[in-house]
């Protein structure tokens, strides 16, 4: 339009082409508009669809990786990754990348048109874009490094949020004073990433001034070298204007393309800790050949299992159990002797290092792992219950439940009467972890969702631990229709609550020491025995004299050679009365 402006409607006066070529110098421009608002509107639909697709997938992929991945993250890293890790690639799907286009496209019709002007001003041009690429990379791989420090930073600051801001997490600073240490080290963290940042940005300034020098010399170039044919007469004037008017044009989108270059460099952080967890194979998965575990009968059998996390020897060495369906069997033995990593590998939150462990005479590796967990429920000494109501945490297992089965389930549980006198019964928030309600009734919440999900194996750790001696009398007498026809796998420090098991399994040190009912346990006078008469007598004492010091309990049960006939190893004693002095001496509440 300019070309036309100056070489042909000015010299031969036509205002009519003037006025025409002038109109089009407004409507381009508007049209370019509209044009940018439709590909700013599909850009940011790609990288919102992106940053969905993502996210999902990455919320997905994490919750098939096994429970010893989370066991080793860092607070808050897959959070972090989540929210912010996929916001920084949807950033460079909906910006970067669509930059990278548009300049690319503007930079290649500049070059057409530069060329059909005047192919000798195009070369002298041209001559400088090579220089515009050469120093990105060092640039980019320089700002890349930064941002992937920048990302873990604010990685550890999201899990040090997620931590803190916790409802267990809130408790623990308020009772420890610590409202003044959680934001000096917040701010410590907050002021590194703020640094690194600064640092990112401030990678390359040299680089923007070398683009701008270059974007400076090219014109200048343009008009000594136009200027002189100009004078010749080679070229009309105004070429040289519509070439100057371009020039804009051709480097702007090249400064702009050596910009986005080290940007998505940069961006390649994002990536790297996004498909970095995507790539990851999870250990324990379905296998090609695994098939649905159906018409299960509850058989559960193990046969020389041993596990060990890591380098840190082994938990378990040389399991043989075998469990005949529809048996309640118990599981006693100090902390630490591996009772919950024992059925943990029911439901294969752990696989063992060596051995198998098989449900009515299959292996649970070849069993998919959704029909595995379906015939299995749990209920541990830790509940953990969302932020949602009572209804929806008891139906987690069991979607479908009528609300007359929930009832019953609650009923079973002994919960029923407390949820039905909340102002909003069952529809009623639980608040985060359930801390709106007691430990006790907690646990009996999670005793009632185990109920509803009807499983074919039931397993409770220390489930009853959180209630006072009547409430623990009543759920057991609740359960007992339950457990029966149910194979039933019940871990306690209490042993009364697996007095009445068809056998119980006592583990030491990672090793089945005894099995036999209660009474052949006790008559043969070793481990179990041992634990029976120490843990009877700590209660006994407490019942008598709840204000006796507890160090009473712990000399009691360090040295209890003198109570049971020698029949219990010397060299193990005192481990054993350390691992259970905190149940024995610390317990008002236990029913011996």
């Amino acid at each position: 339009m300019i070309k036309y402006i100056v070489d042909v409607a000015i010299p031969r006066r036509d205002v009519e082409l003037l006025w025409l070529a002038a109109s089009g110098m407004i409507v381009a421009p508007l049209a370019a508009g509209l044009l940018q608002v439709a590909q700013k509107y599909g850009a940011e639909r790609i990288g919102q669809d992106v940053m969905l697709d993502l996210r999902v997938a990455l919320y997905r992929h994490l919750h098939r990786m096994p429970f010893a991945f989370f066991t080793k993250q860092k607070p808050g890293e897959a959070v972090s990754h989540v929210l912010n890790d996929v916001q920084g690639v949807g950033s460079v799907v909906s910006s970067t990348l669509v930059d990278v286009a548009q300049n690319a496209i503007v930079l290649l019709s500049t070059v057409v048109f530069v060329v059909v002007l005047d192919w000798r001003l195009a070369l002298a041009a041209m001559v400088l874009l090579p220089l515009f690429i050469t120093p990105t990379r060092r640039v980019g791989r320089r700002r890349k490094a930064l941002k992937r420090r920048v990302q873990a930073g604010v990685s550890e600051l999201t899990g040090m949020l997620t931590e803190t801001l916790s409802v267990s997490g809130a408790l623990l600073v308020k009772v420890f004073c610590g409202e003044e240490l959680e934001p000096r080290r917040f701010r410590s963290k907050a002021e590194e990433i703020k640094r690194l940042a600064l640092e990112q940005s401030l990678v390359g300034r040299w680089f923007q001034l070398l683009l701008r020098l270059f974007e400076a010399i090219g014109p200048a170039v343009v008009f000594g070298l136009g200027g002189l044919l100009v004078i010749r007469s080679e070229i009309p004037l105004g070429t040289l204007v519509a070439f100057l008017t371009l020039l804009k044009r051709l480097y702007g989108p090249a400064s702009e393309l050596a910009t986005v270059h080290v940007d998505l460099i940069t961006s390649y952080a994002y990536f790297d800790r996004v498909f970095g967890v995507l790539d990851r194979t999870p250990s324990i998965r379905d296998a090609p050949s695994a098939v649905p575990l159906d018409r299960v009968e509850g058989h559960i059998e193990l046969r020389d299992v041993c596990f060990a996390h890591g380098s840190s020897g082994e938990v378990l060495t040389d399991i043989d159990l075998t469990i005949p369906a529809g048996a309640m069997v118990g599981i006693a033995g100090p902390s630490g002797a591996g009772k919950s990593t024992l059925v943990s590998m029911l439901m294969r939150l752990h696989d063992p290092t060596a051995g198998s462990v098989a449900i009515d005479g299959i292996d649970v590796r070849g069993v998919t792992l959704s029909s595995l967990r379906r015939t299995i429920a749990i209920v541990t000494q830790d509940t953990f219950l969302f932020h949602a109501t009572v209804l929806e945490n008891l139906c987690y297992g069991n979607p479908s439940a009528s609300r007359a089965q929930v009832e019953d389930a609650a009923r079973r549980a002994q919960i029923h009467h407390v949820v039905a006198a909340l102002p909003d019964g069952y529809d009623t928030i639980v608040g985060e972890r359930g801390y709106n309600f007691s430990a006790g009734e907690r646990q009996r919440l999670a005793l009632a969702r185990a109920i509803l999900k009807d499983p074919r194996i039931l397993i409770l750790d220390e489930a009853t631990s959180s209630l006072d001696s009547a409430s623990e009398r009543d759920v057991q007498e609740a359960l007992a229709p339950l457990l029966k026809g149910r194979t039933s796998l019940i871990i306690a420090h209490r042993l009364a609550t697996i007095r009445d098991a068809d056998f119980i399994v006592v583990l030491d040190r990672g090793r089945i020491a005894e099995r036999g009912t209660h009474d052949e346990l006790v008559r043969r006078a070793g481990l179990y025995a041992w634990l029976w008469r120490v843990l009877a007598r700590s209660e006994h004492r407490r019942a008598t004299h709840p204000r006796a010091p507890e160090r009473r309990v712990l000399k009691e049960l360090e040295q209890p050679s003198r109570n049971h006939r020698g029949s219990r190893p010397r060299s193990p004693q005192t481990t054993e009365a350390r691992h259970l002095a905190g149940h024995a001496g610390v317990r008002r509440d236990a029913g011996a």
